[in-house]
């Protein structure tokens, strides 16, 4: 989950959007490298789906309470919250409130996987390092992009990671999920009006990085994860984004153990190294006063080996936030 979310994270911010698109009368076009985005932050954001985060249109609109979780880490002089975020909601999804708004409002700065990019510098660097001139993918893979409204052989343009991440935004897309309602997007939008200064944790060249990095047989893991879990691409957001909503933290958890073991490779590039430097970061924050709410990827504040467990290794003392 995590994996695509990051791909999506990146997107989130502006990422994948230029790779496909939907033409204004309803026509679909291959625009690699054109404006748009995977929103920002990757990910990181599926081979699975809850890492998915790319930018997405055609959202339904509905009202639903959410109370995700929140944990703190503090002593006498700093206080730093940490929070898990998720690249990808319904419209009308009602999140930012209560514990989380209050948290957000004692802090005096907000630190996010990545500041919002723009997103036609992130258009060119997804066509610079997404694009390939190989053979053709796999018949599947094809069909699962024609499925998905893409032309025949658009997907084939793309390298393996770039073309997971794409068939994941399009089925994200197709579930009903929006990028633009994604929580980070909230999160800026909220500092840049109340004056908070925004801290990134790493850049979005960085974190596209991660997936142009990964070796090429890992990619076309993650590829055929992607297109064979494409049916349940729903059924899965769904649960994912339930368990986040009602701050089930074990549940979620559970999803992210579950794609580490599908694809460890992948994992460890984006989920188990990343994690340590996210707490590397806490902790040395830990020596400077103030209040920081920390928000990152859901799938690193769960799970085996989440930031807070390497936190605890660090005999620093993590609670649960009760709103």
């Amino acid at each position: 989950m995590e994996a695509q979310d990051h791909a999506l994270e990146a997107e989130r911010r502006g990422h994948g959007a230029g790779l496909w698109r939907k033409g204004d009368a309803g026509s679909t076009a291959v625009d690699v490298g054109g404006a748009g985005g995977f929103g920002g932050r990757i990910m990181l954001k599926r081979l699975i789906v809850p890492l998915a985060a790319l930018l997405l249109s055609s959202c339904s609109l509905l009202g639903e309470d959410a109370d995700p979780a929140l944990w703190v880490v503090k002593d006498e002089d700093t206080t730093i919250y940490l929070f898990g975020t998720i690249h990808v909601l319904k419209p009308g999804m009602n999140w930012f409130d209560e514990g989380i708004r209050e948290a957000f409002d004692a802090s005096d700065e907000v630190v996010l996987e990545i500041a919002r990019p723009d997103p036609n510098a992130i258009a060119a660097l997804t066509a610079q390092l997404g694009t390939r001139g190989g053979p053709p993918f796999a018949p599947e893979v094809d069909a699962a992009a024609r499925d998905l409204g893409m032309p025949e052989g658009a997907i084939d343009k793309q390298e393996p990671w770039l073309a997971a991440i794409t068939l994941n935004q399009l089925a994200v897309t197709k579930a009903g999920y929006c990028n633009a309602q994604g929580v980070e997007a909230a999160l800026s939008d909220a500092a840049e009006d109340a004056g908070k200064p925004v801290k990134a944790l790493e850049s979005a060249r960085g974190q596209l990085m991660l997936f142009d990095g990964l070796p090429g047989a890992a990619q076309s893991a993650m590829l055929d994860a992607t297109v064979k879990a494409l049916p349940g691409t729903k059924a899965r957001l769904d649960r994912f984004v339930a368990a986040w909503a009602k701050g089930d933290a074990e549940s979620v958890g559970a999803e992210m153990n579950r794609t580490a073991q599908a694809a460890p490779e992948v994992a460890e590039a984006l989920i188990t190294r990343r994690n340590a430097r996210f707490a590397d970061w806490v902790a040395a924050r830990m020596d400077q006063p103030g209040t920081v709410f920390f928000a990152v990827g859901a799938g690193h504040l769960a799970g085996r080996g989440s930031v807070q467990d390497l936190l605890g290794e660090k005999g620093l003392t993590v609670e649960r936030v009760v709103y």
